[in-house]
């Protein structure tokens, strides 16, 4: 599928911890450099229980988000992705709501069933085996509680008797969904209304727009064109062998069952600009581009994809 009349936009996402020994000062120097770039959006990764060793942390996106909202006036707030199953869906639509509202309307959501470390789900007191089930219940949950002026709800999951949240949104609040599954396919298609898969390729991008339309024509949905996106990791260096050397050691635990720059923007700017090409012509509109590599390099990165925006725009 095609997609060259389509408005393409790349934002910035990040996953853990970016900034080496840097603190705080170091994620609010990237936020200013963002919004003077002219990024259109900035996303933050949700991992509620840092894995066990780990070196770095993912911030609280909604936390942090709200701060960003603070310190900007244009910069969209994403969340890629939000893990919604470990969240009362209540407490989540208020909680996006009052950002999307002191924004002025700058909250994006895409949201997920969360990784596969069954002690995080266990820590929140939620059973992984119930993590689908509670994400479609809360979806729409969350829809009724951002329209309608009280929602009653009698579910497996939730229970709501005469419920009102506010502020609502001030728009609408599109949800899309991470994931690569079958089962990501067919609940995007039933409830959702966009896609943003990471470390995908672009042939597995073109097939899984197409099995999602699909199901989405069960039941009399479309998903809009533009609503198909990629989390992208990407590295601009001045060739594409010193891309790769600096890259590769933080890609191959994304995806070990293929090389790096299978799923990934690698080299100059053309060659990322290239590659970005390849999931437009799978049908991808939207990019979360995640820079990658040594934290000295996370600046001249974000500068970098300032100026791939302006190459495939």
């Amino acid at each position: 599928m095609a997609s060259h009349k389509l408005k393409i936009l790349l934002s910035v996402g990040l996953g853990p911890w970016a900034f080496g020994k840097g603190g705080a000062e170091a994620f609010w120097r990237f936020v200013d450099r963002a919004e003077e770039r002219q990024i259109d959006s900035l996303w933050l990764s949700d991992r509620p229980v840092s894995p066990i060793g780990a070196t770095n942390f993912v911030l609280d996106p909604l936390i942090a988000l709200a701060g960003v909202a603070a310190r900007t006036r244009k910069l969209k707030l994403g969340t890629s992705i939000y893990v919604l199953p470990l969240r009362n869906p209540v407490l989540a639509a208020k909680e996006l709501a009052t950002v999307d509202f002191l924004s002025s309307g700058r909250m994006l959501l895409a949201v997920g069933v969360g990784n596969e470390e069954t002690r995080e789900f266990a820590a929140c007191g939620v059973p992984k085996n119930e993590r689908g089930g509670r994400l479609d219940e809360a979806i729409g949950v969350m829809r009724r509680l951002w329209h309608e002026p009280e929602v009653t709800h009698n579910g497996r999951y939730f229970q709501l008797d005469r419920i009102v949240v506010d502020p609502k949104p001030l728009g609408p609040m599109p949800i899309w969904l991470g994931g690569r599954s079958d089962a990501a396919f067919r609940r995007i298609g039933r409830l959702c209304d966009g896609w943003l898969p990471s470390a995908i390729r672009p042939e597995e991008m073109a097939d899984g727009i197409a099995k999602i339309q699909a199901v989405a024509a069960e039941f009399g949905r479309q998903i809009e064109d533009d609503h198909f996106g990629a989390v992208l990791t990407y590295y601009v260096d001045e060739s594409l062998e010193r891309a790769k050397a600096r890259a590769a050691p933080y890609l191959l635990r994304r995806r070990p069952d293929f090389p790096p720059e299978e799923f990934a923007a690698l080299g100059t700017l053309d060659d990322c600009t290239a590659r970005i090409r390849c999931y437009v012509e799978a049908g991808a509109a939207k990019f979360v581009m995640r820079p990658t590599g040594p934290p000295e390099a996370i600046f001249e990165q974000l500068d970098a994809l300032a100026e791939l925006q302006r190459l495939v725009a």
